[in-house]
Formats: C-alpha cells, sequence, structure tokens
C-alpha cells in the first residue's frame, strides 16, 4: 500500500494539477474474496453470515485507511472496486453488500473525496442499488447496457462504459470503436463519459485508443 501513496504524491508533483488523479481501494465483498477466497465466502454468506458482516466491517475500516492516506497524498477522485459483488443474487446484495458498500462511499465522502464505483460482470439485477450509493460515478461493465443502468439511477447519475474491452476495443476497429461508443452515449445520453467496460486489455491498437480519445473530445457528455 505505501507504494501506491507514494506514487500518488509523485504523479501529483508531475502533473501540477493539469490531470486528475484517480486513487483506489477494494469493495467489501472484492477485498473480503481476498482475505477469505471467493468460494468460501460464497458460502459464508449462508453458513456464517455474522462473520461476513464483521469481516465487511474490517474491511471498511482496513480500506477507509488507505483512503485517507491517498487523500492526503493529493487524489481527487477515488476509485472503489467491488467485482465480486456481481456473484450474488439482489436480495444478499441488498442485504449483505449494500450497506457495507454505503458505508464505505459515506467515509469517502467525509474524507473530502468524490467517488467512482466499479463493480465487473453483469450487474443487471442490482442497478439500482447501485444507483442508490450516492457516487459521482458509476462505471458499467459491458454485459449491464448502458441503458438499463440510465432507467434504474435515473437522469443525474454520471454513467461511464462500457465498450467490450476485448472484442471491439482490443479486436475490433477504429471505426468499429467509435460506432460502438456512439451507441454507449446514445443509451446513456447526457451526464455520461466514455470508457472501456472493464480494464483495456495489454496489446489494444492504438489507433483502437485514439478512436476512444477522439470521441470524447469531439462530443459534449
Amino acid at each position: 500500500m505505501t507504494d501506491r501513496v507514494q506514487g500518488v504524491a509523485l504523479l501529483k508533483e508531475r502533473v501540477r494539477g493539469e490531470k486528475l488523479i484517480e486513487g483506489w481501494v477494494e469493495g467489501p465483498v472484492a477485498e473480503a474474496a481476498d482475505l477469505r477466497g471467493i468460494n468460501t465466502l460464497m458460502t459464508d454468506f449462508f453458513d456464517d453470515p455474522a462473520f461476513v458482516r464483521d469481516l465487511f466491517e474490517f474491511v471498511i475500516v482496513m480500506e477507509l485507511r488507505f483512503a485517507r492516506a491517498q487523500v492526503e497524498a493529493g487524489i481527487d477522485l477515488m476509485g472503489v472496486g467491488d467485482a465480486a459483488a456481481s456473484l450474488v443474487g439482489p436480495q444478499l446484495y441488498e442485504e449483505f453488500v449494500w450497506p457495507y458498500e454505503k458505508k464505505l462511499v459515506e467515509g469517502l465522502h467525509a474524507l473530502g473525496t468524490k467517488v467512482r464505483l466499479h463493480i465487473c460482470g453483469n450487474t443487471r439485477p442490482i442497478l439500482a442499488g447501485m444507483g442508490r450509493l450516492g457516487c459521482e460515478i458509476v462505471d458499467l461493465d459491458y454485459p449491464s447496457p448502458l441503458g438499463e443502468g440510465r432507467a434504474a439511477m435515473g437522469p443525474q447519475q454520471v454513467l461511464l462504459g462500457n465498450l467490450h474491452p476485448v472484442q471491439v476495443l482490443k479486436g475490433g476497429t477504429p471505426e468499429g470503436v467509435t460506432a460502438a461508443v456512439a451507441e454507449c452515449h446514445r443509451q446513456a445520453g447526457p451526464r455520461y463519459i466514455v470508457g472501456a467496460g472493464c480494464e483495456v486489455p495489454r496489446g489494444t491498437p492504438e489507433a483502437n485508443l485514439r478512436a476512444l480519445a477522439d470521441y470524447a473530445h469531439q462530443h459534449r457528455p
């Protein structure tokens, strides 16, 4: 963790306010899965729910301490990744996960930073809950249509995404990237940020990334 904080401070010094600096913390399910093991955690929801809540409490305390160090080092926006949250159904999400994601988001806001949420995978069953967290930006991965995200989260939520990182961004053409991001923009409407659905794969052609950036520069949100 120390290297991440030092990296933020160095980047802050180098960019001198010309670029937005994003930090990163893990959400309750993602970090709990790292600590417990994903298969074990999924059975814990049923076998020992009290333990899951205790584990999530521990994770939130740890992540907020890490977040504070990044905020003090100079980040402008905090990314929250809770990838494994897409593996639980809406009932478990509302009962176990959402309250702790909300606690994390509120803690980050109390530290004075804006929040960008990303949950990998198919989040269609939990879109409404994600929208209620109060994050400034919500990323959607490619299995979750931006139009559904807009319908579930309302007109004020800023949405980001959600080109297929492999089929479109890495394996496609600049023309295909432009067409795909235009469709994303159409579905999301205003308050939209251009982006891939998840991490951009190594080996993605520069021309395709430039097409993505060009669209962002040439269109209003």
